[in-house]
């Protein structure tokens, strides 16, 4: 439970206890956690996939050892970086257990970024090696790869998975590789040595590299294992990537620093979800807004209570109270609750899902588990309860820092608070309500997108003088992307359409492209000459005199359907 130090009329942290470990005492490998349950269970399924097949601890493992092996075999050491931009596939599973083994850092990437977040991501981290599916909805990563490797000096190795690729370069030619070259041998992992490094929208354009240890990855799952109760009769379906902090978490390791098993869905689908959650007897998932809304509009329609699924876990966009006490009225026993968390912060709250607290659950994103939180104003001062401030957290499961030092030391207070950017205010019941941002992010579906990013591609269009993206109300999404342009004298506006096809070309994920274009002469300023934001946000719900340009239905500017999940 947590505890708040001072009365009600003076500043307020709230000091998470959690009736567990607290996350004290962890930082196990999940290597050592994966080899003891070959020994004790290696015939006990560990994951599910979305097409039924069981996957047993033995059989993974396995896997995982000849991954390790081959990797090694073609000159991975500890301490290098590798690289997966994968979908939900079991290959994922393994590729991580072997990064462990070996005692290397790993770097997911989400499967939906193309060149331009590609090359930054794997320049930055200084990427040895990178499994790439051959293709994976429309994209062709090999070709994407192949333009990108003069530029790419450091990464020595590309393996392409379910795909048939040449002698060399292939998952299943790895995995002979290491079948020659076992047996590996087991290393010693410090706690505190780095394990994983996750990329997250930056306020600046520049996405952030987030390195978390072994303590914080294992204290984060854990503290959420030892709130929710999760025991062996648990199942978690995971359509949230595996390569956000949430999706790696709990879709990659959680069987082996638990009891509980795993669902892995490779594509987010409401139908076929429901089918999943029956025939698997899931009990808990968490994922963005949109993907509980559409799970109970489909259990509605199709006359499905979901008899086994017992919390569902819920962030990275706004989620309604409407929604949380509609999911309770649809199922039979589903308790929807608000979570609050970030890529450097996961779960800071664990959320709500006693019946008898559902009006919490409805109307606050949580107590805090496992951290101490701080609400402040503009001077760092803490505040009153009820005064809303900016958020800051620390704990066990907090990033060990980003790969830039000057991010870090921005990022950290003089307390080693981290500065969330998020505006918040504790309640009576020592809940937090999360109420906006300080940081200039749109998060659609769960996804962190950085408006500056776009601003900058489009300002590299020749038609282009000026341009400034916030966000806009989307209706399943939570938030879209919209573009205000100036354009250069001499040419004419350029459409929507046009202007997609050039970020296109610049190599923009397909989840940042503008849904709506305004066109003006002028933006609002700031004394200082800043482009007044708020008024552009405020603008965009009432009817404007000026020319609006939208593309709709576009399933390609919908990419994040599938998957969401994790600031």
């Amino acid at each position: 439970m947590a505890r708040v130090t001072g009365g009600s009329d003076k500043s307020v942290r709230a000091e998470s206890k959690s009736e567990a470990k607290q996350g004290k005492g962890y930082g196990r490998s999940i290597a050592e956690l994966a080899w003891a349950k070959r020994d004790s269970t290696p015939d006990k399924a560990a994951f599910r996939q979305d097409d039924g097949v069981q996957i047993s601890f033995a059989a993974i493992i396995d896997e995982a050892e000849e991954i390790a092996a081959g990797m090694r075999a073609i000159g991975i050491e500890a301490g290098d970086t590798i690289s997966f931009q994968l979908p939900n596939w079991r290959e994922a599973i393994a590729i991580n257990l072997a990064a462990s083994m070996l005692a290397v850092r790993i770097n997911p990437i989400t499967p939906i970024y193309r060149g331009a977040e590609l090359k930054f991501i794997i320049q930055d981290a200084g990427s040895a090696l990178l499994f790439i599916p051959g293709t994976f909805r429309s994209i062709d990563y090999r070709s994407m790869l192949d333009e990108l490797r003069p530029s790419l000096p450091a990464l020595r190795h590309v393996i392409t998975v379910r795909a048939g690729s040449a002698a060399g370069s292939s998952y299943e030619w790895l995995r002979k590789k290491g079948r020659e070259a076992l047996p590996l041998r087991r290393l010693d992992i410090a706690a505190d040595a780095q394990k994983l490094l996750l990329y997250t929208s930056g306020t600046t354009g520049q996405a952030k590299g987030v390195i978390h240890t072994h303590a914080s990855v294992d204290a984060g799952t854990m503290s959420a294992v030892d709130s929710w109760e999760l025991t062996a009769d648990d199942n978690m379906l995971m359509a949230s990537p595996v390569t956000h902090i949430t999706g790696y978490a709990f879709g990659l390791e959680l069987p082996f620093q638990s009891e509980a098993q795993v669902t892995l869905m490779e594509r987010w689908d409401p139908a076929k979800a429901i089918t999943l959650i029956n025939e698997a007897a899931v009990t808990i998932s968490i994922g963005a807004t949109p993907f509980l809304k559409e799970l109970v509009d489909e259990a509605e329609r199709s006359g499905s209570t979901l008899p086994s699924l017992r919390m569902f876990a819920c962030g990275g966009a706004t989620v309604s109270a409407e929604l949380i006490l509609r999911t309770a009225a649809v199922t039979e026993r589903c308790c929807a609750f608000r979570v609050y968390g970030a890529t450097e912060v996961p779960l800071v709250t664990k959320g709500f899902y006693e019946p008898s607290e559902r009006h919490l659950a409805a109307e606050t994103d949580g107590r805090s588990v496992g951290y101490e939180i701080k609400i402040v104003d503009q001077n760092d001062q803490p505040l009153q309860r009820g005064r809303i401030g900016e958020i800051r957290a620390r704990g066990p499961a907090m990033l060990a820092g980003y790969t830039s030092s000057i991010e870090t030391a921005k990022a950290i207070d003089d307390e080693g608070y981290f500065r969330t950017g998020d505006l918040g205010v504790f309640t009576d019941d020592n809940a937090i309500i999360v109420t906006g941002r300080i940081k200039d992010i749109i998060i659609r579906g769960g996804e962190n997108i950085s408006p500056s990013e776009i601003e900058a591609a489009l300002e590299r269009c020749p038609a282009v003088l000026e341009a400034a993206v916030v966000a806009m109300p989307h209706p399943r999404l939570g938030e879209g992307v919209a573009a205000f342009i100036r354009t250069n004298e001499g040419h004419e506006l350029p459409s929507l359409t046009e202007l997609v096809d050039f970020l296109d070309k610049e190599g923009l994920a397909r989840q940042k492209f503008p849904e709506r274009l305004e066109y003006v002469d002028d933006f609002p300023r700031t004394a200082s000459g800043k482009i007044r934001k708020d008024q552009l946000r405020a603008a965009l719900h009432r009817p404007l005199v000026i020319t609006v340009d939208t593309i709709v239905g576009n399933p390609d500017l919908n990419p994040n359907g599938e998957q969401g999940g994790g600031r």
